[in-house]
This record gives structure tokens, C-alpha cells and sequence, in this order.
């Protein structure tokens, strides 16, 4: 493999060396063109007074996968990093919760992106905008 080829596999799997993402236990199924989907399965260290995943593991959530598609929409070219994010709370996150995240538009060297949150049930859990600036990896 050339150091080029072994660089871009590194670059793609960079989400799974992230510490703060292990520690939630967020899986990645896919990030490429634009467009990403993080998988998570509650379990109680996760849970707000109500039973259920704490919105701040949401937002996350929403966080990680808006950024895994910006980065992809550049191929892992480069990091992005959150400038701005609004997020809409809408139901109780309980047993395994999708994020997909997708990239609105691109403008100088700012990603628009939105995602959302469903459960199992396919009821929409969060879901949320947000900006993100593109850097060169370090």
C-alpha cells in the first residue's frame, strides 16, 4: 500500500480512536459522500432522571454525525470542527438510537449540515443544525 493509500485508511478511521465516542459507545455504520449514520444502544451510565439517554448524549450524538458527514463530503481530506449548533428536543431517546447526519452546503470552507435522531421505533427523537469549519488534519 502506498504512504498515500495508508493515510486515507487512517484518515477514515480516525472516529473509532476518539475517546469521548468509545466512552458513549457510539458505532459508526457509514460516512461517505456527504452523509453519515452513528448507531448507540442506552444503557443506564447514559440516562437522565426519566430513564431515558441524557440530552446531552443526544446532542452528541447529532454533534458526531453532522461532522462525520462534512468531513466525508471532503473524502477525510480534512477535519471539521463545530461552530455553531441548534438543537430540538422532541421525545424520550430509549434502546437503540440512529443519527444520520448529511451536509446541506458548502461555502468557503464552512459545512452546512442537519441531523436527526430516531429510535427503534422510528419515532424522531432530536434533531439539529449546525456549522462546521473545515482544518487541515494535524
Amino acid at each position: 500500500m502506498s504512504g498515500d493509500a495508508a493515510a486515507t485508511t487512517d484518515r477514515r478511521q480516525v472516529f473509532s480512536t476518539v475517546p469521548f465516542t468509545l466512552l458513549l459507545g457510539a458505532r459508526r455504520e457509514f460516512s461517505e459522500g456527504g452523509r453519515a449514520r452513528l448507531v448507540l444502544d442506552a444503557r443506564p451510565e447514559l440516562e437522565n432522571m426519566l430513564g431515558a439517554v441524557h440530552g446531552g448524549v443526544l446532542a452528541t450524538l447529532l454533534d458526531v454525525a453532522m461532522a462525520s458527514a462534512a468531513v466525508s463530503k471532503l473524502d477525510f481530506t480534512m477535519t471539521a470542527v463545530t461552530l455553531g449548533m441548534h438543537t430540538n428536543f422532541l421525545h424520550p431517546g430509549r434502546g437503540r438510537l440512529t443519527a444520520d447526519g448529511e451536509v446541506l452546503g458548502v461555502d468557503d470552507g464552512i459545512a452546512s449540515c442537519r441531523a436527526r435522531i430516531v429510535d427503534d421505533a422510528g419515532r424522531l427523537v432530536a434533531h439539529g443544525q449546525g456549522s462546521f469549519r473545515y482544518l487541515p488534519h494535524r
